[in-house]
């Protein structure tokens, strides 16, 4: 069986590996850092959980170990995907390095730009970024590109998944073109093959298991909730976690909402959880998965942001509330648990509406989770039913139209005359035969408007026509206000004396 210090690493380098108590590499591990020592470009493709982040981050400090950083020009670079991934890649390069005199910064969105800068000004030798704040930093010239030596990209078919290949080529092609690439991927979709053809070298292609198959260490289940209702969900969860002796679990949803409103049930019934996504403030989403990491926190409901990349050795379960969107979301999801050799389970709740991406991931992965039967009981749908909705009672954004605007009912009965309070107007005035006749530019008469709806409403079609066809012949009056000039505008103007 081959050991660590088969692998041609150096005796610091050895020492801080024994220290986290690891003395058997993986296979992607045992394939990949001999290849990385000699300078050549590599091209890892290993599913979730195999050891990736060793894999490189251990032939890159050996590499770098010779060598001395200079202010603003680093001589490596790690992409990550997500903020999360790459404090993890930081986390494992300070264990790695703790022997040597590296330096590093972490470059992620979400917290203080002025603290990175300063520690860019003392000089670094590895950035460990996410790729829009490492954009940011260059185009601020806060940091330059043309020293680096090592490139590092993981998790690339992630980095496809979220938008960031334009920004990963903008970065290949800031960075020397004699750098040696170190690219890792669990799948390999077209855009990524054309990537690695466009700026790897004759790479070392290592490839431990078939894209996106699962691990045989991880149990998976089913269970089937007979209802669309969503709430009918958040039961079959509940009872299923009441079933469960959990140390350390994940529950994926698809939808930030549905994190949050998940995190929320669980909670309000006695469960220890809470949520983690991307809206969340970084400050917390950090504070979330260090007391997800020390065991304080038994339930950690995520988003697909915390589904690659996470290294949390001791999570025992996954529990896929939703069906992901994306077939290889659900390798990625599963593979959070039964890690480095160890056993998981995976259970997946699966409703009426999910039936189309269950279809993707059993042609995917080629294999069926064992059904598991489970007494659930759902009385509370019928207890607090909700009321149904009527599209034809909703207008833009849900709001119920009860009636139909005002403008509309006048314009549907344009004869009816409003009506006037009594105190104001005598019975007199609103009579057509006794009106008196209009004076033009009165204040004092409120009723006339409704003296003359009134009369026209009386007429006959036939003569409201003739009349329509004089006033349509009839020269316009030079007045902009017709015969119906406001009262304000007749009076004389004042006089100086």
């Amino acid at each position: 069986m081959t050991k660590f210090t088969d692998l041609g690493l150096g005796a610091e380098v050895l020492k801080a590996v024994a220290e986290t108590g690891y003395d058997t590499p993986t296979a992607i591990q045992e394939q990949a850092i001999p290849v990385a020592l000699t300078g050549l470009d590599v091209l890892g493709i290993a599913q979730t959980g195999t050891g990736k982040t060793a894999a490189f981050t251990l032939p890159m400090i050996e590499r770098l170990a010779a060598g001395r950083s200079r202010a603003r020009m680093p001589r490596a670079i790690v992409l990550a995907p997500t903020r999360e991934l790459a404090d993890q890649v930081a986390e494992a390069f300070e264990k790695y390095a703790k022997f040597h005199k590296l330096n590093w910064a972490l470059l992620i969105g979400g917290v203080s730009m002025a603290d990175q800068v300063a520690k860019l000004d003392k000089g670094v030798d590895v950035l460990i970024c996410t790729p829009g704040r490492l954009l940011d930093l260059f185009d601020r010239s806060k940091v330059m590109l043309n020293g680096v030596q090592i490139m590092v990209v993981d998790e690339a078919d992630r980095m496809l998944d979220m938008g960031f290949i334009p920004d990963i080529e903008r970065i290949f092609k800031l960075t020397p073109p004699t750098r040696q690439t170190l690219f890792f991927s669990a799948t390999m979709p077209p855009e990524i093959t054309r990537l690695t053809e466009q700026f790897l070298k004759n790479p070392m292609r290592i490839e431990v298991s078939r894209p996106a198959s699962t691990n045989e260490n991880i149990t998976q289940y089913l269970l089937r909730v007979p209802h669309r209702d969503v709430r009918a969900k958040r039961i079959a969860l509940r009872a299923l976690l009441s079933t469960l002796e959990i140390k350390n679990g994940i529950v994926f949803c698809n939808r930030k909402t549905d994190v949050d409103i998940v995190a929320k049930s669980l909670s309000k019934y006695g469960f220890n959880a809470a949520p983690i996504h991307g809206d969340l403030d970084q400050a917390l989403r950090m504070k979330t998965l260090d007391a997800f990491r020390k065991g304080d926190l038994t339930l950690l409901v995520a988003s697909d942001v915390a589904a690659r990349g996470l290294d949390i050795p001791d999570v025992g379960h996954v529990f896929n509330f939703d069906v992901p969107h994306h077939a290889d979301d659900y390798v990625h999801r599963i593979g959070r648990t039964g890690r480095a050799g160890r056993t998981g389970e995976a259970y997946l709740l699966l409703s009426p509406a999910d039936e189309k991406n269950f279809d993707k991931v059993i042609k995917l992965i080629k294999k069926e989770p064992e059904p598991l039967s489970l007494d659930v009981d759902y009385s509370d749908l019928d207890e607090t039913p909700r009321s149904p909705r009527r599209d034809s009672d909703k207008g833009r954004g849900g709001r119920k139209r009860d009636h139909a605007p005002k403008s509309r009912e006048r314009a549907a009965s344009p004869a009816a005359p409003e009506k006037v309070s009594p105190e104001k107007v005598s019975p007199e005035k609103v009579s057509p035969e006794k009106a008196a006749p209009e004076k033009i530019g009165t204040a004092s008469e409120p009723s006339a408007p409704q003296e003359k709806a009134v009369k026209e409403a009386a007429k006959p079609a036939a003569s409201r026509r003739k009349k329509s066809e004089k006033t349509e012949n009839k020269p316009q009056s030079d007045n902009a206000f017709g015969d119906h000039t406001p009262a304000f505008m007749l009076r004389g103007a004042p006089v100086k004396t």
